[in-house]
């Protein structure tokens, strides 16, 4: 396996694949991978000629600088879960001052509001940061395709806003949640679950579908009573939000229209931050 830390060094690898016209596959990382990351790998592994993972934990995405410092990085750990799958496959692990130069600051975007729903309003400059990195990382590789879970759906919207605003020709590729056995959406965040806490989180996935069932039937309104009801008997957990909205605006809806919905949460579970969604029609 070929581990880079330079661009440059990477990209000069890369290079013996485009003149072929040979796919190059993407599956951006902040490490400390698990399942869901391996199941990206897996797609790009049989739709490309080679397949590029970075792995890097971008601060200017962290509005919480504890958040920052307590992710976990595993950078052996996760070489050898790669590995396990398929020693062609490319990795850069770059440093911070290899991506940003000594500026370690974000770009501003504008997504046509994307940025400003759900996880942008409760993380101010969030989106700056990830489109920042994704743009950079984007840049350095030129990936035929790109890979992203569907768990962090706003961020799956906001890089294809990102490539097409940009004119990049890269085909995003949205590939569905990986859960755990209880239904929790697998994320590096779990491992900071105390079993108890891991044990209970199956209240989210469980009260999401439950908030499908209710939609097929309900208002908007009697879906958010629904949940709001359901996560009120388990005052461990902790509601930041929970909304249903439109796939391509992600604006807050109030009532249904002929359109494709989901609804999305995100939860405290003690001091960790968890988010889900689930398509809802």
């Amino acid at each position: 396996m070929l581990i880079f830390s330079k661009k440059d060094a990477l990209q000069q690898h890369l290079q013996q694949y485009r003149p072929a016209q040979n796919t190059i596959g993407f599956v951006p990382t902040m490490g400390a991978l698990h399942s869901g990351h391996l199941s990206l790998m897996r797609q790009s592994l049989l739709q490309n000629a080679v397949t590029v993972v970075s792995i890097f934990v971008n601060p200017t995405q962290f509005n919480n600088p504890d958040d920052l410092l307590k992710y976990p990085r595993t950078l052996e750990a996760d070489a050898a879960k790669i590995a396990t799958l398929d020693e062609g496959i490319v990795v850069f692990a770059p440093e911070v001052d290899e991506m940003y130069d000594g500026n370690t600051t974000s770009a501003h975007y504008d997504f046509d509001g994307l940025e400003y729903q759900m996880e942008g309003a409760h993380r101010p400059g969030h989106f700056d940061g990830v489109g920042t990195i994704v743009k950079k990382l984007f840049d350095i590789v030129q990936p035929t395709n790109a890979y992203f879970g569907e768990k962090d759906f706003q961020q799956l919207q906001i890089v294809k806003k990102l490539v097409e605003k940009n004119n990049m020709p890269i085909n995003i590729i949205g590939c569905p949640i990986s859960r755990e056995p209880n239904g929790l959406a697998m994320s590096s965040r779990n491992e900071r679950l105390k079993p108890t806490e891991r044990e209970a989180a199956a209240l989210i996935y469980k009260t999401l579908q439950g908030a499908r069932e209710q939609f097929k039937t309900g208002s908007i309104a009697q879906v958010k009573g629904y949940v709001t009801a359901a996560l009120a008997t388990h005052p461990e957990f902790t509601t930041e939000y929970f909304e249903i909205a439109p796939e391509d605006t992600l604006e807050p809806a109030t009532v249904k229209e002929n359109r494709k919905y989901r609804a999305f949460i995100a939860v405290f579970l003690g001091n960790v931050r968890l988010i889900d969604n689930i398509s809802l029609n």
